[in-house]
């Protein structure tokens, strides 16, 4: 089976579609039209930008420049966790908790991946690598970010409920449970609905973009289901290390709620 190429112009044609939404949006007042088409423009530029840098990587395939390149897909993951907060951690932590999570996560899990099942030669080969990283750290980047935003704003919505359990003589674990499991639910339920109507409602990205490049089903399916076990494997652990550490700043030795370690969106932080 050959595979099809595509020409801009039929990609043109495709973003007829979104340019009908971006009409109705004005059409219903909105106010989405603008958001919509700016970010179709930056996906449009940036998928442009990295085509051209995933090339050259390819040819290099230098462990240098590829370690360049997950630093740099880390750090916008990172700051991306951080900028979805409604409230998050004050200083250095309202970056730092969710990078590690991520980070930790997503390295560990994409590098057993490399070194055991996929096996290219070399380990880091860009080719393999950085597409398997991507999507690890994109999902686990949505499961961590839900899974903070909700614990902090149930944290302080239910903070007189939590410091009366604390003054009764429960434990920080004990008194924040509410918290923690509705996070823990949050940032894992994207994944655990993604995986169960997969091959029956939606047919997964990598998997269709086998097919398409002419892939016998059944070894689409194979890393398909490689990819789904490591993302669900990278999105737990992330998530896990994300609420358990944000609660730990959430309370101190003395087990007291410190909901005066979080800040607002509109809130300067303190040096």
């Amino acid at each position: 089976m050959s595979f099809i190429t595509l020409g801009y112009a039929d990609v043109a044609l495709a973003a007829i579609l979104l340019i009908a939404n971006a009409v109705l949006s004005l059409a219903l007042g909105l106010g989405l039209a603008r958001p919509l088409l700016i970010a179709a423009v930056r996906m449009v530029v940036q998928l442009l930008l990295i085509g051209l840098v995933l090339k050259a990587l390819f040819a290099l395939a230098s462990p240098l420049w590829t370690g360049v390149a997950v630093a740099v897909m880390m750090l916008v993951a990172s700051r991306e966790i951080m900028a979805r907060q409604q409230r998050r951690l004050r200083g250095a932590w309202g970056f730092g908790l969710g990078a590690a999570s991520m980070m930790s996560a997503g390295l560990i899990v994409t590098v057993l991946a490399l070194t055991t099942a996929i096996r290219p030669d070399p380990w880091y080969d860009p080719r393999y690598a950085l597409p398997l990283l991507g999507m690890v750290l994109g999902n686990t980047m949505n499961g961590v970010s839900l899974a903070l935003f909700t614990m902090f704003n149930a944290a302080s919505r239910e903070r007189t409920a939590i410091e009366a359990r604390l003054a009764l003589g429960e434990e920080r674990g004990e008194a924040l449970a509410g918290p923690r499991q509705e996070a823990l639910r949050a940032g894992l339920t994207p994944i655990i609905n993604s995986m169960s109507v997969s091959g029956v409602v939606a047919l997964p990205g990598m998997m269709t973009g086998q097919i398409l490049a002419g892939v016998d089903p059944v070894e689409a399916v194979k890393y398909q289901l490689l990819i789904m076990f490591l993302i669900a494997g990278g999105t737990g652990f992330g998530v896990l290390a994300a609420v358990f550490g944000g609660l730990r700043r959430l309370t101190d030795e003395r087990h007291r709620l410190r909901l005066d370690r979080l800040m607002g969106l509109k809130e300067k932080p303190r040096a």
